[in-house]
Parts: structure tokens; C-alpha cells; sequence
């Protein structure tokens, strides 16, 4: 294979390069994915500009964790029927003998971070080559415009899993973007009695509702519901966005941390332990995640599309990521066409 097509690289901080690359076979054990649509998130702007942590990302790499497309050929060992068919991806490529990865929990796999458009080429190009162990396959005819947000999706979904939330509990989401409404669709799916956005922005009310919320209300606003709800999946990642988290849930009840704010963020232990409140945090979305996401999108109960606010062609990376750093409350998910 020889043919070449457009790809983005980002070749260090601040220094992006579109480019025509290789399509090459896949090696063994490995599928090659024809990308039709690939997302952009706060973590690639981050690797723009050189502010993800070193330990995190590498340089030079084509971005992408977050995609969909059509699986084009396969390598050595693995089956020849996986051909045609519509799939996403995990992105972390674990080491799969640690304590951790044999445990079930290969995002903090005692090996090396290595992950899909961080530190191995991603997908804001053509063509993907991943370990076809990481692929999960979608049905026929998939919407592959939607499926691209299946990997945001599967981190809150684990998300979700950990919080347990348990039909006629009282729910918040604080955060309006596409973690925080990504979370609301799936957690709707549990039958809570309500189901609060808390989020700065109310022009995000229509949407918030559209995926499942019963109500938006903004941080200033959300002060009088302190102590009332049951469970709260912070999704936001700001400062002070945690503790907001365990203000809002009742004495006993349960929070899940997903976003990762800097370093001047706390969270004092002082009212996580007179409240006896359980904090679980979240790193990416392990295999159990994935499948929670994918069966919610099969089954129509998760649609990322309804957040999917613009589009762009790979030539137009570049501004595709400035719209996404201006933090526009217009814009929710930006997706690159392949």
C-alpha cells in the first residue's frame, strides 16, 4: 500500500504541519482503520500548546484519541471477518501483564504512558493503524459522525459505573460540556428522580435538557442545593469545581471526579470524612467503560451527535483547535472530517 493522504501533525508546541502520509499495511496483531471522523478535545489543545504534562505527550505526533471509522485490512492474526466493519477504539496501549492491566484497570498501568494521538500517531488523518485487541466493532450502518464521541463517552461512562446511581436518586453533572452532557445521557438512562446540569453558561440549557437533564442552573445558583442530591459526577476539570462537587452531595452520599484541574486545585478532607462522603476519582476509560458506552450507543440511549456542534476538514486543524480554546459557550464538540 502507497497511496498517500492528508494527515496532521503536531511537530512541538505551538507548530502544526498538515502533510501527506504513507498508508502502510498493518502489521501482526494489528487492524488498519479508515478514519471517517476524528474529535478534538481540551487534552489536544493542551498538546498544541505545550502545556499537557511531559510525561504525557510526545513529540513529533499526529493527534487523535477520539474517533470512528471502517476497518480497511488486517495483519497476521487477526480475523479476516473484522474487515468492513465500523469500529472505535480504546487508545491506551497497556503493557497487559501489570498488577493494574490483570486487574482490569489498564489506564494506570504500572508501565509507560503510551497512548493513541499523545505519544503513537492518531487519528486526525486518513488512515489509523491500532492493535485490532483495542477495537470495538458497532453495528451496521452505524452513524460514524456520532460514534467519534464514543471515547469522551467512555470515560464518563465509567464514570457513570462507579457512581451506581440507583433509580430515584438525586443526580448534578457539573459541567456543561461535552464530558458533563455526554454523563447526563447516560446517567439519564438510570431513572434519577432529578437531574441537575451546573454550569456557567445557561445558553446550554437546551441542550443540557435535550440530553436528559431536568433542569440547568449555574454555579452561583447551585449554592442552595448544597447537601442534596445523592450523587455528583464533576465533569468539569476547573478550579474549585471538585469542591463544588462535594458541597452539592448529601452527607453519605457519593462523588465522582473525572476532570483534572491544575495544580493550585484542593480538596479538603475535612468534609469528605464528617460527611462520610466516597470520592472515587476517574483516569480514562478502561475496556468495561467502552462496552458501557458502546451498548448505550447501540441501544440509542447515548448520542454524542447531539453535542457535535461544528465540523472541519483536516487542512483546517489549526482552526479547528483555536475555536475550541477560545471556550465558546456556542461550541461543544468540534469534529475533523478525514
Amino acid at each position: 500500500m502507497s497511496a498517500m493522504s492528508p494527515a496532521v501533525r503536531i511537530d512541538e508546541p505551538g507548530r502544526l504541519t498538515v502533510f501527506s502520509a504513507a498508508r502502510t499495511a498493518p502489521e501482526s496483531g494489528e487492524a488498519l482503520v479508515r478514519v471517517a471522523y476524528s474529535g478534538i478535545c481540551g487534552s489536544d489543545v493542551e498538546l498544541f500548546a505545550g502545556t499537557r504534562p511531559a510525561a504525557f505527550a510526545r513529540y513529533p505526533v499526529v493527534p487523535g484519541h477520539e474517533w470512528a471509522g471502517t476497518v480497511e485490512a488486517v495483519g497476521v492474526g487477526v480475523p479476516v471477518s473484522l474487515v468492513g466493519s465500523p469500529v472505535v477504539g480504546e487508545g491506551f496501549r497497556s503493557c497487559q501483564v501489570c498488577p493494574a492491566c490483570r486487574g482490569g484497570e489498564p489506564t494506570v498501568c504500572h508501565g509507560p504512558y503510551d497512548e493513541t494521538g499523545f505519544t503513537r500517531d492518531g487519528a486526525w488523518a486518513e488512515w489509523l493503524r491500532v492493535p485490532a485487541r483495542l477495537l470495538h466493532v458497532l453495528p451496521e450502518g452505524a452513524d460514524l459522525r456520532a460514534a467519534a464521541g464514543l471515547e469522551p463517552a467512555a470515560c464518563v461512562a465509567e464514570a457513570c459505573l462507579r457512581a451506581g446511581v440507583l433509580p430515584g436518586e438525586r443526580v448534578a453533572v457539573v459541567g456543561g460540556g461535552t464530558l458533563g452532557l455526554l454523563a447526563t445521557q447516560l446517567l439519564r438512562a438510570h431513572g434519577p428522580a432529578e437531574l441537575v446540569v451546573v454550569h456557567p453558561a445557561t445558553a446550554r440549557t437546551g441542550l443540557a435538557v435535550a440530553c436528559g437533564a431536568s433542569a440547568l442552573v449555574t454555579p452561583d445558583d447551585a449554592e442552595a442545593l448544597t447537601r442534596h442530591f445523592d450523587v455528583v459526577v464533576e465533569a468539569a476539570g476547573a478550579a474549585g469545581t471538585a469542591a463544588s462537587a462535594v458541597r452539592l452531595v448529601r452527607r453519605g452520599g457519593r462523588v465522582v471526579l473525572t476532570g483534572i484541574p491544575g495544580e493550585d486545585d484542593h480538596l479538603t478532607t475535612r468534609e469528605l470524612v464528617t460527611g462520610q462522603i466516597a470520592v472515587y476519582p476517574v483516569f480514562g476509560a478502561p475496556p468495561r467503560a467502552w462496552v458501557h458506552a458502546v451498548r448505550a450507543f447501540t441501544a440509542g440511549t447515548l448520542d454524542p451527535a447531539l453535542i457535535v456542534t461544528h465540523e472541519f476538514a483536516l487542512a483546517e486543524a489549526r482552526e479547528a483547535l483555536r475555536l475550541v480554546a477560545r471556550r465558546d459557550p456556542a461550541v461543544v464538540k468540534v469534529l475533523l472530517r478525514a
